[in-house]
């Protein structure tokens, strides 16, 4: 799975109560941006195990493992106490960078539907066919599938970049 290191805890980071003291026992919520709809966050680069939801930092007040990663998508983070009392939100934070993925596929001449693995929109992806450039208009994004008005011919070359 494509993931991206987090700008929010992303590494090492060490969380703090009002007083300075750390954040022993504090929760990170983590949700779609601007909703209560919990979203995913991964321990490693790797992206196949998920933290749990929220988040219980150590008695040094870090997540434990050290590292947050995101899918490429827009997160809400809720800070919170250990006795779930708010510190903090933090709204539409991204998935770090905006780094170019790329994913591969083989046409088969009858598929139109090729599962990207993340969601993303059209704005930022770019569709090529055997090298060459597909216009928006041959294409739609439907959740993290890529959809063509018509399937790719037999074993085309399908390379869709996207941050």
């Amino acid at each position: 799975m494509n993931v991206n290191l987090s700008a929010f805890g992303g590494v090492g980071w060490q969380f703090f109560d009002n007083n300075g003291a750390p954040l022993a026992g504090g929760l990170i919520y983590t949700y779609e941006a601007g909703t209560t709809t919990p979203q995913a966050t991964y321990t490693t680069s790797a992206g196949t195990i998920a933290h749990p939801n929220p988040i219980v930092l150590n008695s040094a007040g870090r997540v434990p493992g050290g590292e947050i990663w995101l899918l490429f998508a827009s997160y809400k983070f809720v800070l919170q106490t250990s006795a779930a009392v708010l510190i903090a939100t933090y709204d539409n934070v991204t998935s770090g960078g905006g780094v170019p993925v790329s994913s591969n596929f083989t046409g088969d001449g009858t598929t139109v539907s090729f599962n990207l693995g993340n969601a993303t929109n059209e704005n930022s992806t770019n569709v090529y066919i055997n090298g060459v450039y597909q216009q928006k208009n041959t294409y739609t994004l439907n959740g993290s599938n890529l959809v063509f008005s018509e399937a790719p011919p037999d074993t085309s070359s399908i390379e869709v970049s996207y941050t």
